[in-house]
């Protein structure tokens, strides 16, 4: 006579339900486990604080060249002059290792922002110097035109140029 546990005298449907109920209780606690460690893989708030920086253009003179820090990194800031955006302009896309035009560089002409960290070794390249009269890393001799862009020595790409939006005519927002 066989009987309705499955001849051994265990119910079936009730060793199913320990076997999930302890197969989910393990998840869950795993998942309890796992939460706190991937949690404090995060950024913290003094460093998203850091993620954006808002800089007043009102102070820096035509010509003239500031540096800010964002995310750890000098950040130039230049008011160009006519002439400075004229000669970057003029430049024939086939004279550069990494073509990019001043127009793609620039969103107002009269302002050029980008990272200061040279793409050679990240050293922080000298302004208003060099054989272009932009910037110029007497570390390993890179020089950079008046937009930033590489034409001479071993970096291999231009000054990087950063997510920006102006906030208004004197203010603009980095990151």
């Amino acid at each position: 006579m066989t009987d309705s546990t499955g001849g051994d005298g265990h119910d079936p449907s009730r060793r199913d339900f320990l076997y999930v109920a302890a197969g989910g209780l393990g998840a869950v606690g795993a998942a309890g486990f796992v939460w706190p460690l991937v949690v404090q893989m995060n950024p913290s708030r003094d460093v998203l604080a850091l993620s954006s920086i808002e800089v007043d253009l009102s102070g820096i003179e035509l010509g003239q060249s500031i540096t800010v820090s964002w995310r750890g990194k000098p950040v130039f800031i230049r008011h160009r002059t006519e002439a400075e955006i004229e000669v970057a302009r003029a430049v024939p896309m086939d004279d550069l290792p990494d073509p990019e035009s001043d127009e793609a560089r620039a969103q107002k002409p009269e302002w050029l922002i980008m990272v200061g960290v040279c793409t050679h070794l990240g050293c922080v390249p000298l302004g208003q110097q060099g054989e272009y009269n932009g910037w110029f890393c007497p570390c390993h001799g890179s020089h950079y035109d008046t937009s930033g862009r590489i034409r001479k020595g071993p970096a291999p790409l231009n000054l990087a140029v950063p997510k920006y939006v102006y906030l208004d005519d004197n203010n603009v927002k980095i990151g």
